[in-house]
């Protein structure tokens, strides 16, 4: 008897599938809006010369693109401890489970179990034995509500998706841009460090100076001054240090090693020193949170569809088949066959404006997915362009601050020569010192700059997705 449940089984779901593909899709169809920015990123004075054609910074993957390897192990021990991609991760795995949830309905359910009975009397025993195999209450989707409410669903997965991508870039970008910073304080304390030691000498020889009756008194009280200045900087980038770690240690989720912690900033080369950015604009639709932002309007396009449907009748399927017989022995090969099949077709007359209100409140949110998903691309554009707009003059500025600095420890030489040698008041060594010591600062920070706009450019244009 196994013969005609295996044909009556594929009767019947070939007749649901067949009424499946007849159905209707009444979701309005997708058109991805047009972009809402300049085709081209800009050009002027203040950004560097691109190229015509597509760029392919997101393809680089961040090993390649730092060049550190203790960024780079930095980077990795983030990637895996960071809890903001954890729960990134975590709402993925939620997402896909509530698709598979809303693609199950799109399929019927069936059931199947045996069921047995024993009955005796003084006289006589009786028995029965049965099989059977039920759907139920399936729904056959003939205006694509299951559909679009699964293709919402879907959607919504992939924007999840999307969305954990936009985090592991940032906190790709986070965590270099912190380790860069902590870097680039340890240098400026070294140099507060080092001044406060050069201020001490000069300190003690100014002194000296007034004890021979060479110096004066103003001349200690200048000396002591900008020897407090120096010891109050010390303080100072002592404390930023220490918190610099601890926002490293928040954005890796966990303890960094001492191995792994930079001691110097150097010259700020610790990524590449360019990236292959192309002139075109439409680069901005790779990245993850733009993606993120047209899945979640396609969901509310789908949903429309769903909506849509639900002003019509609904069209439901039951059906039993199965084997009975008075023995167990005789169940598969002399029971009774038997089957049965139903169907319902339900029609709201009257919901008090309860579907409009949906379809309506569908619509609207097409209209506010519409909205973000074209200001995503804005804020897209605009991050580039105010990357590129650093990126093109950072390097003259680097340049001119290490001039500075050479030309103002050369006056410093000069006048402190000139001062011990009775020539000069301590008034012009004291200035030229100085100045020497604010260009110092300058320099680390003009290099601390160069080397975070390399990574926010990289990280805007869609980079540290690979590794």
């Amino acid at each position: 008897m196994t013969v005609p449940i295996v044909k009556t089984a594929r009767a019947a779901l070939c007749g649901v599938a067949v009424m499946a593909l007849g159905a209707c899709n009444l979701a309005p169809k997708y058109v991805r809006p047009d972009l809402p920015v300049a085709p081209s990123l800009p050009q002027g004075a203040s950004y560097p010369t691109l190229a015509d054609g597509a760029g392919g910074v997101d393809a680089i993957g961040w090993q390649a693109f730092f060049t550190d390897q203790q960024l780079r192990d930095t980077i990795a021990l983030a990637l895996s401890s960071n809890r903001d991609l954890r729960s990134a991760v975590a709402a993925v795995a939620q997402a896909r489970a509530t698709y598979r949830v809303d693609r199950a309905a799109l399929v019927p359910t069936v059931t199947a179990g045996p069921s047995a009975s024993i009955s005796r009397n003084s006289t006589i025993r009786s028995e029965n034995y049965e099989v059977s195999g039920n759907v139920s209450a399936y729904q056959v989707d003939l205006f694509g509500k299951l559909r679009n409410t699964s293709k919402a669903a879907f959607e919504a997965y992939l924007a999840s998706d999307e969305g954990r991508k936009a985090t592991q870039i940032t906190v790709v970008s986070e965590t270099a841009t912190a380790w860069l910073t902590l870097a680039a304080d340890r240098d400026a304390l070294a140099v507060a460090q080092a001044t406060f030691a050069s201020r001490s000498k000069t300190l003690q020889l100014t002194q000296q100076l007034e004890a021979n009756g060479v110096g004066t008194k103003l001349a200690i009280a200048q000396a002591q001054t900008a020897l407090d200045t120096a010891r109050a900087d010390v303080a100072d980038y002592t404390t930023y240090v220490a918190q610099d770690r601890n926002a490293l240690e928040l954005l890796v989720g966990a303890p960094v090693p001492e191995t792994l912690l930079p001691k110097t900033l150097g010259d700020g080369r610790q990524t590449l020193a360019s990236l292959p950015v192309g002139l075109g604009s439409d680069v901005l639709l790779r990245r993850p949170d733009v993606l993120q932002a047209e899945h979640t309007l396609k969901a509310a396009n789908a949903r429309i569809g769903a909506a849509r449907a639900a002003f019509f009748p609904s069209i439901s399927l039951t059906g039993l088949l199965g084997l009975a017989s008075s023995s167990l022995s005789g169940l598969f090969n002399g029971g009774t066959f038997a089957w049965s099949a139903s169907g319902s077709a339900t029609q709201t007359l009257f919901d008090g404006g309860a579907n409009a209100g949906n379809l309506a409140y569908a619509k609207a949110s097409r209209d506010a997915a519409v909205a973000a998903y074209e200001k995503s691309i804005q804020t897209a554009f605009r991050e580039v362009a105010d990357a590129l707009a650093r990126r093109g003059t950072i390097d003259d500025k680097v340049a001119a601050q290490e001039s500075n600095l050479a030309n103002a420890e050369k006056a410093a030489r000069i006048t402190q020569s000139l001062y011990q040698n009775g020539i000069n008041t301590f008034l012009e060594p004291l200035d030229a010192e100085r100045t020497a010591y604010t260009a110092r600062q300058a320099l680390v920070t003009a290099r601390l700059a160069r080397a975070t706009n390399m990574v926010t450019l990289y990280e805007v244009l869609g980079g540290g997705l690979t590794p």
